[in-house]
């Protein structure tokens, strides 16, 4: 009995441990994407995004449900900054838009494992990044381009 305590115990260290290191790694990129050039922004805003992508699912899947739904938010907020730079710089459209694509896909998935409550933010994030997506569109192909 005392040796599962113990690994359990063990097990709870070690994963406060990784949210920790994963913690850090998100803010030291979010540093870096802040301070990048404009042109370098979008890629490093995107893999912001997905980090927090995964993170919600991840929170979700355990019933952390408070800390999924700001990871959601934290999610829109770089796939907005990930938009605004790659507009702003012509730069890094298409991988930009392939990436919105991909995370409104997951998104979707999602909302079919979550609860009633939270199928509606979801749903709503998942648009706003179609919504994203097809302002790019428009940027890549869009009348007036030369």
């Amino acid at each position: 009995m005392r040796s599962r305590v113990f690994i359990l115990n063990l097990l709870l260290v070690a994963s406060a441990g990784v949210c920790a290191e994963k913690d850090q790694a998100l803010q030291q990129l979010l540093a870096r994407a802040a301070s990048a050039r404009i042109e370098d922004q979008p890629a490093l805003y995107t893999e912001a995004a997905q980090h927090e992508l995964k993170s919600a699912d991840q929170l979700y899947t355990a019933g952390k449900v408070d800390d999924a739904r700001d990871a959601v938010k934290d999610l829109l907020t770089y796939s907005d900054k990930a938009h605004d730079a790659s507009t702003q710089s012509g730069k890094k459209l298409k991988d930009t838009e392939i990436a919105m694509r991909k995370m409104a896909e997951k998104l979707r998935d999602m909302k079919r494992a979550v609860t009633f409550e939270e199928q509606g933010p979801v749903q709503a994030a998942a648009d706003h990044l179609e919504s994203l997506r097809t302002d790019l569109l428009s940027h890549m192909f869009g009348k007036g381009k030369k």
